[in-house]
């Protein structure tokens, strides 16, 4: 029975060894896929600039590897979204050969103008969830810098200020003058269609609408979505970042769009990002 229970204890204690190794060897996979992940906006930056390693320790200015050309290569193939995104071999070669040329290398900074946010958002107004688009840009403030709202897109406003256009468009007469005005009346009464008689090129202040809006208590945040990041930083080039929560090693803050563009190539995806087209 002695020798029975021996043999029972060994077998046991076997069993734990095994399934505390396991456990460990889980824990080691687990904190290495966080270590490889980009969680933060800001580890991406490090990355990208090869300020930081895929363990998330930090460069100093002095080190040789800081900046490294040749680490920079290697960090930056990490940091594309490799599940999703139809980037092909080819455009990454040559993203990541412009971002590193030994005579210009190029660099992201935080503090530049030539990236932002687009953060997609839920609102309530009259009764009704609706999803509002903020755009967000870096500005510098006193000596720091700040994020502030640069435009709105919501599609009830858009809807409000749909100016006619063409032989439908209504208008004052030219000879309005004579009658003192007074068929304003028909231009600024309830339901009507004042933004029409406004000139060729009114566009519509939705920033200022937005904020009016919000400090009456019309419009009442709920909630953020979605957040993408726009970059224009380096020159010829756009991409995008995109926040990918998976298991795996190839998620958090990734790139999701990559595209080589001209001057008016950037004006035109400009237009569609901001939703003016």
């Amino acid at each position: 029975m002695i020798q029975k229970l021996s043999l029972f204890i060994v077998l046991l204690c076997g069993v734990v060894s095994v399934g505390n190794a396991q456990v460990l060897d889980d824990d080691y996979d687990i904190e290495q896929q966080l270590l490889a992940s980009t969680k933060q906006l800001n580890q991406f930056f490090k990355r990208f600039n090869g300020e930081e390693n895929n363990k998330g320790v930090e460069f100093e200015p002095g080190d040789r590897q800081y900046r490294n050309a040749r680490l920079r290569k290697r960090y930056l193939s990490m940091l594309f979204d490799e599940e999703y995104a139809q980037i092909s071999k080819d455009l990454k070669t040559r993203f990541i050969s412009d971002a590193t040329k030994s005579d210009s290398p190029q660099f992201l900074g935080l503090r530049s103008d030539e990236w932002f946010a687009v953060v997609n958002t839920t609102f309530e107004y009259e009764g009704r969830e609706e999803a509002i688009t903020l755009y967000m840009e870096m500005q510098q403030e006193g000596l720091g810098y700040e994020w502030v709202i640069s435009k709105v897109s919501f599609g009830r406003y858009k809807q409000m200020f749909d100016k006619q256009r063409g032989e439908t468009k209504e208008f004052l007469h030219p000879m309005s003058h004579e009658l003192d005005f007074m068929n304003l009346r028909k231009a600024l009464v309830k339901n009507g269609s004042p933004e029409s008689y406004t000139l060729a090129d009114y566009e519509p202040d939705y920033l200022t609408l937005f904020i009016y809006e919000v400090k009456k208590g019309l419009l009442k945040f709920n909630t953020v979505n979605r957040i993408k990041f726009h970059f224009f930083s380096l020159d010829g080039w756009y991409f995008a970042l995109n926040n990918f929560n998976r298991a795996g090693y190839n998620t958090g803050w990734l790139i999701s769009d990559l595209t080589a563009i001209n001057k008016p190539q950037k004006e035109q995806l400009l237009k569609i990002i901001y939703d003016q087209n």
